[in-house]
């Protein structure tokens, strides 16, 4: 096969623009140094998207297509199941694999719930015997959070939670009318309800607008007020004239010489399925946890026979994700609203932390609790489909209503007059325990389109996660009842039925899989995400999560790899790299 050398040698590799690649080559290119990226999907423009875009333009009004899993309105290019590029999952066990392919990866699609981590999530072992305490504290990574806060931006409210850790918060947005009748529950029963932490302005920093609530985070921001790589990150970088975007760009594996180190990668160009190679005097990982996994695996030579930077046999262990499950209910006191004004961010503007930490419940660490229902902009499926429910309340003039009777005519608009609005639910998300035998491995008998083998998944819920479930799924049913509302979808789910806990994956928090620690032998990278085998090679995605706390896993990663890039930096300017 013909391989096509570049003869440009750079000063740094990074494959992925996420979350990590988008802040190490912000990092990295302002420092001077002259950085290449090479990015699995197409350009993408968040000016010129769907932000304004009604449903009725559409003859499919939102629904998912095969290229956007969340519906065609949804900014995320990718989804579980992409064509030609498959995964798969070992007997007997199970996982969900989600990836982006597009310019700034998965920051497209997330809620931009931005959690720190807080002082007993970096040390959970010393605190209840589970899983291992990263090899960094709170007090660490704190500065870092410190600066996310002020440059990217954040709203919320500092309560003085422990391992809650507030921040530099701009104004949060008020509540909406939902909300108010969330919290009101919450107070009598003894659970916090905050106003949330989204890293969207509510007031203009550096250049970025403030948000204009109109709700529609999922679709990108055309004035980049909320945040993703192409908005925030990546356009200082490209300013610099140090950073080089390749798009359509494959990667297969990463290039060492005879002494190991890494020297650069290989890659597939999409469009003419060509392979091509470029060199860099540092190689930083930011594909996304397993992603990155992949690539080292694949990455096999005479000095790394058991992939790179796997002497330790730790790439691809301990995986994790956040657990998760849904209760929702209908509220009678919300029917037949008069119409008013719940505009605001594109999401919750109220969560509950959790808030057990000293209690004797039967499962270690913890959930939060992500509330939501709404006027929200209609879609394909919205309020869950008014079918399910219509049927369990009369027509408002103490007449009886049959279920069903959607899909078009004088009672369809009926019931969307009467029940929009007056459906809330409420999705926990948990901490899963990083065991060694969840994991993935390159499968032997499957590649993909381009020829590179695929990740197979290893992993199962343990007894633990789905106690957490079950307290969530006991918690949401008690809360709706508290508000005076009915629980919809039945009876809560049983053991067997898993009580209603997601597929491991689904929840889109996949962390671990090149675990930081101090001792080579039992850990992929240190403390600032350097190979322990390959000095010149440095992972900044979730791959080197030693846990995953119940909080949302981008605004650590951006940490993270904040810190990891200045040292990059740090040790190129002492000649080290």
């Amino acid at each position: 096969m013909y391989i096509q050398q570049g003869t440009k040698e750079y000063d740094v590799a990074i494959v992925g623009s996420g979350a990590g690649g988008g802040m190490a080559a912000k990092v990295l290119a302002e420092s001077g140094a002259d950085v290449v990226m090479l990015e699995a999907g197409p350009w993408f423009d968040s000016e010129e998207f769907a932000m304004f875009k009604w449903p009725y333009e559409s003859p499919r009004r939102g629904a998912s297509i095969p290229e956007q899993e969340f519906g065609e309105f949804d900014a995320c290019y990718g989804g579980f199941n992409l064509e030609g590029e498959p995964y798969t999952t070992a007997p007997g066990t199970n996982f969900a694999w989600f990836r982006a392919r597009m310019l700034g990866g998965r920051t497209n699609h997330w809620g931009r719930i931005s959690l720190r981590f807080g002082p007993e999530d970096f040390k959970a072992r010393s605190v209840d015997g589970h899983g291992d305490d990263w090899p960094i504290s709170y007090e660490d990574i704190k500065p870092y959070y410190d600066r996310l806060d002020r440059e990217i931006g954040i709203f919320g409210t500092n309560e003085g939670i422990y391992n809650e850790p507030g921040g530099i918060f701009q104004p949060p947005p008020k509540p909406r009318c939902y909300e108010l009748k969330v919290k009101e529950a919450c107070d009598r029963m003894g659970i916090p309800c905050i106003p949330s932490r989204l890293s969207i302005l509510t007031k203009p920093l550096n250049g970025r607008a403030a948000c204009h609530y109109c709700s529609q985070c999922n679709r990108s921001c055309s004035t980049h007020s909320n945040f993703s790589t192409p908005s925030v990150l990546l356009p200082p970088a490209l300013e610099t004239g140090n950073l080089e975007i390749i798009n359509h760009a494959m990667v297969r594996e990463v290039l060492t010489d005879g002494n190991g180190r890494a020297t650069g990668l290989s890659y597939v160009h999409k469009p003419d399925k060509k392979e091509y190679q470029v060199k860099a005097r540092i190689v930083v990982l930011a594909a996304s946890a397993c992603e990155s996994a992949r690539l080292l695996l694949n990455s096999k030579s005479a000095q790394h026979p058991n992939g790179l930077a796997n002497s330790s046999d730790t790439v691809g262990k301990y995986l994790m994700d956040s657990t998760g499950t849904s209760v929702a209910g209908i509220f009678p006191q919300l029917f037949d609203m008069p119409a008013h004004n719940e505009d605001g961010v594109g999401g919750m503007h109220l969560y509950m932390p959790w808030w057990l930490q000293q209690a004797n419940t039967d499962f270690p660490r913890g959930y939060h609790t992500e509330i939501w229902g709404g006027r929200g902009m209609p879609s394909y499926g919205f309020m869950g489909g008014i079918q399910n429910y219509n049927g369990m309340f009369g027509d408002g003039d103490g007449g009886e209503r049959e279920k069903g009777g959607g899909g078009y005519g004088q009672q369809l608009k009926e019931d969307y007059r009467r029940f929009y609005g007056s459906v809330i639910g409420f999705s926990g998300r948990g901490e899963s325990i990083a065991y060694e035998d969840n994991y993935c491995e390159i499968d032997p008998d499957t590649v993909d389109q381009w020829g590179i083998p695929v990740l197979r998944f290893h992993y199962n819920w343990s007894e633990e996660e789905y106690k957490q479930v079950r307290h969530m799924q006991l918690t949401y049913r008690e809360l709706i009842e508290e508000m005076g509302g009915t629980i919809l979808g039945g009876d809560m789910p049983s053991r067997e039925q898993g009580y209603g806990i997601t597929a491991p994956g689904q929840i889109i928090h996949e962390v671990g899989v090149t675990r930081m620690g101090e001792d080579p032998s039992s850990s992929v990278v240190n403390e600032y995400g350097q190979a322990h085998d390959v000095d010149n090679l440095f992972v900044v995605d979730g791959g080197p999560f030693v846990s995953q706390p119940h909080k949302n896993p981008t605004w650590t990663i951006l940490a993270l790899s904040m810190r990891a890039s200045e040292y990059m930096v740090e040790q190129r300017n002492q000649g080290n790299l």
